[in-house]
């Protein structure tokens, strides 16, 4: 009896959401949601091109900083002073950075290695793009408890997935 009860109800309540979305009132309230994502998407993309844009992360100052001396070097003015002399910090940073890298669907952490010793964070590896180190330092740099960090990533395009054939003792790459 419950279980009928529960799919009317769940009808109901799916006619009267159509219903309401067919309407005037309906339609142009999807539409505000849906250009208040738009300008909530926009201000957030905005703010972290700002952000890049002040920590000199974007991609032509990483490629000249890479060109110049093989590395990307960042400090945070206001914690150069301060530092973390304790090995759990510096354990508890990696970590953290290595979440994030892990939750952001546009690196992969797997192909960057994260070290981190006395506030100094050292991001190497690969990445696809000089983008994708800006994004890779960006997120240690936001980590709190992070003095400096310093990246060795090299940009290496993702290559065409090769096929493997084995044959006996052989493998035949095609």
């Amino acid at each position: 009896m419950k279980i009928i009860f529960a799919l009317v109800a769940g009808i109901l309540v799916g006619g009267a959401a159509v219903w309401f979305y067919g309407t005037k009132q309906g339609k142009s309230a999807a539409k505000a949601t849906g250009q208040g994502i738009q300008s909530a998407a926009k201000s957030t993309r905005d703010a972290i091109q700002g952000e890049l844009k002040v920590l000199d992360l974007r991609s032509e100052d990483i490629k000249e900083d890479l060109a110049k001396t093989g590395q990307v070097v960042r400090r945070k003015a206001r914690e150069a002073g301060h530092a973390i002399a304790d090995g759990t910090a510096d354990a508890r940073l990696t970590a953290t950075i290595k979440a994030k890298l892990i939750a952001d669907r546009d690196l992969s952490a797997m192909s960057i290695s994260v070290n981190t010793t006395s506030g100094v964070v050292t991001l190497s590896g690969t990445v696809a793009s000089h983008e994708a180190i800006g994004r890779a330092m960006l997120l240690a740099m936001e980590t709190d408890g992070v003095r400096e960090v310093v990246s060795t990533l090299q940009v290496k395009p993702k290559a065409a997935k090769a096929s493997c054939v084995c044959i006996s003792e052989r493998a035949v790459i095609s």
